[in-house]
């Protein structure tokens, strides 16, 4: 088929719940993705944060390749090996002490809000079962991580909502403080918001959600569906605030683009799941775990990371640079390489396709923050040529 044709058939047969842009994307390879058309273009969204060794990196591929000659699927009622040692690997490198796998970030997210009203179930009484989240978060898109979502344009039109929970502030410590009651059982944040505007919390705001989480008996999620694994410059991003959560989600990035999905947790806390309290007919699978095997381990064995630190810090200076020049911005923050530029104006999506147009892919969220997340393999001269190209662009703002 050609590209027009794709484009029709899509709107034929499939539903329409993403406002795509007018564009086939054919292969891609490292930081850079091709068209139908031929077109190339530098990709500073992969994936959406997903594609963090870029596209179609090597090692993920032969891992994907060797375990679907061997074993595709087996039910989650046989041990499984690739899931044990996934496993191994992320308790190995966190705060945790087991792990659950799913499929995807919302799934993680679900679990975590399941064994959070467990525990307080179980340790408490069986209204102990409200979650504080923050205002402009993101968690998902089930009924129960939509909910948790706190922005209201996720809610509307699929009330009732599920009960138990309530939103506050980011970054406000006294609204929080102010949140907690008999019924609240944990706080679920995430340590920087993505979809929310590329929120990085105030100096000592994690510390002290965990000072108040100790105090009152809550356990505290960290969603890092979207920050963890490399993206801030630290496997976990919970790395870089000096506290420990009790519940981390993972999804995203953990498989390079391979659907996995994980919920960790400390042994105290997961231990409130038996038998028959949660599964996943798919999640673990064999090649789900290869897959996210081989990322784990090219991330902890290379030097991605401090690639990470060290282009993430140029990329904002040279961020920071635009700013000083062009009216239209009114702000640069992030960490590592999630990165935002927040605009002065609306017309974030009107950047997003200017860019598209010179051949570079970004999105616009909260509704005038331009989201950056490349690929963690990204190099100085890719940065280079992003900031030429968005210079230009932002002359005609």
């Amino acid at each position: 088929m050609n590209t027009k044709e794709i484009m029709d058939m899509s709107r034929m047969y499939i539903m329409n719940t993403y406002n795509r842009v007018p564009v086939v994307l054919d292969r891609g390879e490292g930081v850079y993705v091709w068209d139908t058309e031929g077109k190339r273009y530098l990709d500073f969204l992969a994936g959406i944060a997903v594609c963090s060794l870029g596209h179609c990196h090597p090692a993920v591929g032969e891992a994907i390749k060797g375990q679907v000659d061997r074993l595709c699927h087996v039910s989650n009622l046989y041990h499984i090996e690739p899931q044990v040692r996934l496993a191994r690997l992320l308790v190995e490198h966190s705060c945790a002490d087991k792990a659950f796998f799913c499929n995807s970030g919302a799934e993680a997210n679900e679990g975590a809000i399941k064994l959070a009203r467990k525990y307080g179930y179980d340790h408490f009484h069986a209204e102990r079962y409200e979650i504080i989240s923050m205002i402009n978060s993101f968690h998902g898109r089930t009924l129960a991580t939509v909910t948790a979502t706190g922005q209201e344009k996720f809610h509307t039109g699929f009330s009732p909502l599920p009960i138990g929970f309530r939103y506050v502030p980011f970054n406000d410590r006294d609204a929080l403080r102010r949140a907690v009651n008999e019924t609240t059982c944990a706080v679920m944040i995430e340590p920087i918001q993505g979809e929310g505007g590329i929120c990085v919390p105030d100096e000592g705001y994690l510390k002290d959600i965990r000072d108040l989480c100790d105090a009152e008996g809550l356990l505290l999620i960290f969603d890092e569906v979207q920050v963890g694994m490399g993206r801030t410059g630290t496997l976990f991003a919970y790395e870089q605030t000096g506290i420990e959560p009790d519940i981390i989600t993972l999804a995203k990035a953990l498989g390079n683009g391979f659907p996995v999905g994980a919920l960790l947790a400390k042994d105290h806390v997961a231990a409130s799941f038996a038998p028959g309290n949660h599964a996943s007919t798919f999640g673990g699978n064999p090649v789900a775990m290869a897959a996210a095997e081989a990322v784990v381990t090219t991330l902890l064995n290379g030097d991605i990371l401090s690639n990470v630190r060290e282009m993430g810090t140029y990329f904002r200076e040279r961020l920071r640079e635009l700013k000083d020049r062009h009216a239209a911005v009114a702000d640069v923050r992030g960490r590592g390489l999630i990165v935002g530029m927040e605009l002065t104006g609306d017309d974030g999506p009107g950047v997003v396709s200017a860019m598209m147009e010179q051949g570079v892919l970004i999105n616009c969220t909260a509704g005038n923050v331009l989201r950056f997340v490349p690929p963690l393999i990204v190099e100085k001269n890719h940065i280079d040529d992003f900031i030429f190209l968005l210079d230009e662009v932002l002359k005609t703002q």
